[in-house]
């Protein structure tokens, strides 16, 4: 497996990549959930509905236990992105995921894979990143005012020291796209890596631990991403920081 995702084909110019047709199944995947929750809605859960409200339930309390009050507008953030990279994740693990090949012009007679883990392209979990440190800023402001959101990065108050502060958490803002991205990236791509070379030595009962191993990492890796933005947005949101 390559590191960049393999383009299947083009619409209007935009080049769809096997990473997009796996991020649309995931948006598919995530829109009949809460369809067919939203529908079999009971005073005793029992099913989807029962897992779906597990992990709001538990997103809900441990939001409320750092953030307090302020955890009614930080934790749909958080399960949001939690429900979007698990779902990728998991997906990927399906067997048979990444054997399905799509012929492009340039792929030859092997063809390419029609299907990859949405996580495993730098492009998505930057995406993801950028609107996780962007939501928080607009929270901060929205909660916070303007003038103290400013005055995290600029005073003049005990000059230089305080100046210098705010230029390094300007710059640690900036270290959070990176941090978030990498991360993400780096464990579901090397997962990939793994699954393919054991699979390519053993394709029956090898590969077992390491599909453990792999889907114990889709569920901490979306875990880490929604409980960093959680902690962030707890953080730029407090006005007594």
């Amino acid at each position: 497996m390559q590191l960049s995702s393999d383009v299947l084909f083009s619409i209007a110019g935009f080049p769809v990549t096997n990473t997009v047709i796996t991020t649309l199944i995931t948006d598919v995947v995530i829109v009949a959930l809460v369809l067919m929750v939203g529908r079999a809605v009971s005073l005793r859960p029992k099913g989807a509905q029962n897992a779906v409200e597990a992990v709001v339930d538990y997103f809900r309390e441990i939001t409320e236990s750092i953030a307090g009050e302020r955890a009614s507008y930080i934790y749909p953030w958080v399960v949001s992105f939690f429900l979007f990279i698990v779902i990728s994740n998991l997906l990927a693990q399906f067997p048979g995921f990444e054997s399905i090949k799509f012929r492009t012009l340039t792929s030859g007679s092997c063809g390419v894979p029609l299907f990859r883990a949405a996580t495993s392209d730098l492009n998505l979990t930057l995406a993801l990143a950028v609107v996780s440190v962007t939501a928080t800023h607009c929270l901060s402001i929205r909660y916070t005012s303007l003038k103290s959101y400013i005055a995290r990065f600029i005073t003049f108050k005990l000059f230089p020291a305080f100046l210098f502060l705010g230029i390094l958490e300007f710059t640690n803002e900036f270290a959070k796209f990176v941090s978030f991205s990498f991360r993400l990236f780096g464990n579901i791509y090397a997962g990939e890596k793994v699954m393919a070379t054991m699979y390519n030595l053993c394709p029956l009962g090898l590969p077992i631990p390491f599909i453990a191993l792999e889907l114990m990492v889709a569920v901490v890796q979306a875990m880490v991403f929604a409980l960093l933005t959680m902690t962030f947005m707890h953080i730029m949101t407090d006005k007594s920081h």
